[in-house]
C-alpha cells in the first residue's frame, strides 16, 4: 500500500510537488503532522491520502476516490 501510496501522489500531484506535500504538509485533521512523519508511526497511507486531497482541495469526484485511483492505475 505504501508504494501505491507514492504512485497515487505522483500521479495526482507530480512527482517533485508529491515529495514536498509528503515531506512539509502538516496535516492538520492527523494532528498536525506530516505524511512522512505519519507513514513512519504507521498511519494508514488511504488516510493521509483523504487528508492530503482535503488539504490540496482535490475535488471530490477526482483524488479521494483510492479504489478508482488504484483501479486506474493498476496496469491491465
Amino acid at each position: 500500500r505504501l508504494s501505491q501510496f507514492h504512485e497515487l501522489m505522483a500521479d495526482e500531484f507530480g512527482k517533485p510537488h508529491s515529495e514536498v506535500l509528503i515531506r512539509d504538509l502538516a496535516l492538520f485533521e492527523l494532528g498536525d503532522k506530516t505524511a512522512a512523519v505519519l507513514l513512519a508511526e504507521g498511519e494508514d497511507p488511504r488516510q493521509i491520502w483523504l487528508a492530503i486531497c482535503r488539504a490540496q482541495q482535490v475535488p471530490q469526484g477526482d483524488g479521494l476516490d483510492w479504489t478508482k485511483k488504484l483501479k486506474n492505475n493498476t496496469p491491465s
